[in-house]
């Protein structure tokens, strides 16, 4: 009798942006129904921090749209406002991120949660960078791992070094490794590099540069920007394959080839 052909068990390489040999192995695009269609099947509950960011709002729409979960909940310091009518189930938990002890309840019951928390330190400063890309996405983790959540996923950024001389990519760094401290049953760390999107806020030096990669031809731009659209639909694709990897780190170049798996599903 012959096997239905499923990831299961193989070792992908796009978890760690390697080049492999694809002989006797089934891609990604040719599975994808299925394990998407398995994970519904496991009804599993999600929450989603920073789901008022650029990353985070679509990463809400490719949920909703794709119906993977049975629960979705956001997790912010306030409520946001939709209209569509695809949002009406989704559940809202408020909370006071520098007293988030108190809200621990937030973060109960959830099988999976994507981490896209995050300012600049030109908007925060940098006491204020590091207590929200630090210390707020630390502790919302141990809260998560506290409540029972399975697979964390964390979005950082390219070049994310602890050792870096870079406030920035220290910090992306250095919460990468507390996380992984935490020992959930699965990690995922997303390392993206430039995001590419209309960003609501005004940041003029961040528009020229998403500008400058916008315009060249995507060969060109790919190993340094990636469309915000190609992150999220990459971190949903990673989680609905299995995996018994309990860390995985996923740099921009494997970020670009599972994220675009799901463009050769669409009609």
């Amino acid at each position: 009798m012959g096997r239905t052909r499923r990831l299961r068990g193989v070792n992908n390489p796009c978890s760690r942006g390697e080049d492999g040999p694809s002989f006797n192995k089934p891609s990604m695009t040719e599975t994808l129904p299925n394990l998407q269609e398995d994970f519904r099947m496991q009804n599993k509950s999600v929450f989603i921090l920073g789901a008022s960011g650029e990353t985070g709002k679509v990463l809400v729409k490719e949920i909703l749209e794709q119906s993977l979960f049975s629960k979705v909940t956001l997790i912010g310091r306030r409520k946001l406002t939709f209209e569509e009518e695809a949002y009406k189930n989704v559940n809202q938990e408020v909370v006071d991120f520098e007293k988030l002890d108190d809200y621990a309840s937030a973060f109960q019951g959830h099988d999976v949660g994507f981490c896209c928390l995050g300012t600049t330190r030109k908007k925060a400063g940098a006491e204020g960078f590091v207590r929200v890309d630090r210390d707020y996405v630390l502790k919302s983790a141990e809260l998560a791992k506290a409540g029972g959540c399975k697979h964390f996923n964390l979005l950082s950024s390219q070049g994310a070094d602890k050792s870096s001389n870079f406030l920035y990519l220290q910090i992306k760094g250095e919460v990468e490794a507390k996380v992984e401290a935490l020992e959930f049953d699965r990690y995922s760390i997303f390392r993206p590099g430039v995001l590419l999107c209309d960003r609501q806020e005004s940041r003029p030096s961040e528009w020229l540069i998403r500008k400058f990669f916008g315009s060249l031809p995507e060969s060109w731009a790919r190993p340094y920007s990636v469309p915000v659209v190609t992150v999220v639909r990459a971190m949903l694709n990673n989680a609905v394959r299995p995996s018994d990897k309990k860390m995985e780190l996923l740099d921009n170049k494997a970020i670009y080839a599972l994220g675009k798996a799901h463009d050769t599903l669409k009609p």
